[in-house]
């Protein structure tokens, strides 16, 4: 009767976070079902461009607040503030691209009738219509779409194939916190172009559903996954982090815009300014990961060296 009951006991400890990711899952499929955009129709592509209006808040261009900045007159600070619109929204397709490949390696090997399952496969149909949606917005602002380095392109490569489950949510929530904070500050911002505030409005809702996802499985996988697993979450998630805060502005766009590429980038780097923007970005992310163990150890000083956390 004891081994029975032992039994019966592992049996609904085992079942517990599958009905506990189930229920998480069905919440997400109706909110997707309630709230979901198709930006082709949603969105008015063919309105003129507002005069006088920004692609990106100009709060949250690189270069903001630095002595070069101050020295630019305002027709170039909203051609840089265009240029890095279009370099984030770049950044978001090579970003969202990964992240449809790590989702279909997560549920690969999951039963594919459950809500699990289900929502996985929503996520990525939302992530298609955001790709094509920030390509699209990178055609209509008549600046060049702006690829990561080759570098990082081929490091993506290998977290794509060597990535542990916990790690591909932890690189998950990387990319998406940060973007969304930004996109928070710009949908309600009306010195914004009417167009850019409809896009950050429509990923922001639907990424919201993506983020409550990706941290309910990121808990999960930390509390049960195996003790080397959790080792090399924290430390490939700090790498993610520090290849991250390298690529999310292309040193491209200064020379694009007429400054000189070395000065910018050097200014960028020193700027008070930026450091506190990034960190604000990522400090409900870090704050999480802080709680549910991923930032220990030398993971947490690769953040550190990111900038990302203070």
């Amino acid at each position: 009767m004891a081994d029975r009951a032992t039994a019966t006991q592992g049996l609904r400890d085992a079942l517990g976070p599958l009905r506990d990711r189930e229920q998480v899952a069905e919440r997400l499929l109706e909110s997707s079902a309630r709230h979901s955009f198709d930006p082709d129709t949603e969105l008015d592509w063919d309105a003129p461009e507002v005069p006088g209006k920004w692609y990106w808040p100009p709060e949250l261009v690189s270069l903001y607040g630095t002595p070069l900045w101050r020295r630019m007159p305002e027709e170039q600070r909203m051609e840089l503030a265009r240029h890095e619109g279009a370099a984030l929204a770049s950044l978001g397709i090579w970003f969202e691209i990964i992240l449809m490949q790590l989702l279909v390696r997560h549920i690969y090997d999951k039963p594919v009738t459950s809500a699990h399952v289900r929502y996985a496969l929503t996520e990525i149909a939302d992530e298609c219509r955001h790709s094509k949606m920030f390509a699209r917005m990178i055609r209509h602002s008549g600046a060049p779409a702006y690829p990561v380095s080759r570098l990082h392109h081929n490091l993506a490569r290998v977290l794509k194939t060597v990535s542990t489950t916990p790690g591909s949510f932890a690189c998950t929530l990387l990319g998406e916190e940060i973007l969304d904070y930004m996109q928070r500050l710009t949908f309600a911002d009306e010195r914004v172009q009417p167009l850019v505030r409809g896009i950050t409005r429509i990923h922001v809702v639907e990424e919201a559903r993506h983020v409550r996802y990706a941290r309910e499985e990121l808990r999960r996988q930390m509390t049960t996954c195996p003790r080397w697993e959790a080792r090399l979450t924290r430390l490939s998630s700090g790498e993610a982090a520090r290849v991250f805060s390298i690529a999310f502005v292309n040193p491209a766009v200064y020379t694009n815009v007429g400054l000189d590429r070395r000065e910018a980038v050097a200014q960028v780097r020193a700027s008070d300014h930026r450091r506190e923007v990034m960190r604000a970005g990522a400090k409900r992310l870090t704050d999480f990961l802080d709680e549910i163990g991923v930032l220990r150890g030398t993971g947490r000083r690769l953040w550190r060296s990111s900038g990302l956390l203070a």
